[in-house]
């Protein structure tokens, strides 16, 4: 069972990825979008995946072999790091500490996506994320 939000953050990643340029910009916009992804994953109603802290180390040395820009890069590898944590934070913690510095390294549309994900990912939220 997949995150409700899922679908809405992918169209919004989407976009941003559409519109950035190749280079780090464009990396940093996809190792941002796998880290939103793997938050809304461990985010409720759905359960954790049981393979989840697979999953995570699989996504960090993914991270390692994009060419994102260095304070998002530093910001989605303790963001991996917390979702893999034995005391976790929410989801949605992780996800609104990811905001700013996508604001800074690729602009206001992917911290609004991010922004909209961390929204969805609220306990008891039922709605699906919106850019």
């Amino acid at each position: 069972m997949s995150h409700p939000a899922l679908a809405t953050t992918d169209d919004a990643f989407a976009k941003v990825l559409a519109d950035t340029a190749r280079g780090p910009q464009r990396d940093g916009a996809f190792a941002l979008w796998l880290v939103v992804r793997a938050a809304l994953s461990a985010a409720p109603p759905a359960p954790p995946a049981a393979r989840q802290a697979d999953r995570l180390r699989a996504l960090a040395t993914r991270i390692r072999s994009l060419n994102a820009p260095a304070p998002l890069r530093r910001s989605l590898v303790a963001a991996i790091a917390d979702l893999g944590a034995p005391r976790a934070p929410a989801a949605t913690l992780v996800l609104a500490a990811l905001a700013a510095p996508a604001a800074e390294c690729l602009g206001r549309t992917a911290a609004d996506a991010v922004q909209a994900a961390a929204r969805a990912a609220r306990p008891g939220s039922r709605s699906a994320a919106s850019p």
